[in-house]
């Protein structure tokens, strides 16, 4: 029995990495048919530096609300190697915020091509207006909402399932990273916690609650969309 207890563990490991696989390819499956959010969290390179130089923006993936109390915080990953990690890893600890997450209107499809595809658009915020908030972060205009933020943890490095302090000590290996990810050969992810330290600009503040500018950019089936104003459940009452 004993001899064979190796030969079950590795079956079992095997096992448990395709149906990890299978997850993964139906979870995708799932998402690409619920309509996401679509932002770009700006920052600065080197804290310090407040030149336009130093000015970074990345397109996120995954972005959401977790919680309104005690705070309001945000969360959202980044795949690794990533700029963007590297400067909010480096942020300080006494400005209020570290970044800017501008949550797209319908109106900025291009926003988010633009800042999310460096090896087509290296200068981006050449390509956009905006302005700065207190931290000399950019805030880009014509978004549907910003929001500056500040980290409340270090990022949690995701390929470790425990979430352990082994995978605090895995990121200062990617300190030095200097391109945002654009294969598909990364592994691995980062995880960023933030609370919304100011609300920098808000859409129907300026706007008519008709302009496109008050609707959402979402990402839907692999393409930038947005929704109706109109409430559609009022079409199919009886």
């Amino acid at each position: 029995m004993l001899a064979r207890a190796p030969r079950y563990i590795v079956q079992r490991a095997y096992n448990t990495h395709v149906s990890d696989n299978h997850v993964k390819a139906r979870l995708r499956s799932l998402l690409r048919e619920t309509a996401q959010p679509v932002a770009v969290v700006t920052s600065l390179l080197h804290p310090t530096d407040k030149s336009p130089n130093n000015y970074h923006g990345a397109t996120l993936s995954s972005f959401s609300s977790i919680a309104m109390d005690p705070y309001p915080l945000v969360a959202f990953s980044l795949r690794m190697p990533s700029r963007m990690a590297a400067s909010l890893r480096s942020a300080l600890p006494e400005p209020p915020s570290d970044m800017v997450v501008n949550i797209l209107s319908a109106a900025q499809a291009s926003t988010a091509v633009l800042f999310s595809r460096p090896d087509l658009h290296p200068n981006p915020f050449q390509e956009v207006g905006y302005i700065l908030n207190s931290e000399g972060i950019p805030v880009l205009e014509g978004s549907l909402g910003a929001l500056s933020c500040k980290l409340t943890t270090p990022p949690i490095l995701l390929d470790d399932p425990g979430f352990s302090g082994r995978a605090f000590e895995k990121n200062l290996e990617l300190e030095k990273a200097e391109d945002e990810v654009s294969s598909s050969t990364a592994s691995t992810s980062e995880l960023f916690i933030a609370r919304v330290t100011n609300i920098e600009r808000l859409a129907l503040d300026e706007v008519d609650a008709n302009d496109p500018r008050t609707m959402p950019l979402l990402y839907h089936r692999r393409n930038y969309s947005t929704c109706s104003p109109d409430n559609l459940l009022d079409h199919l009452k009886p």
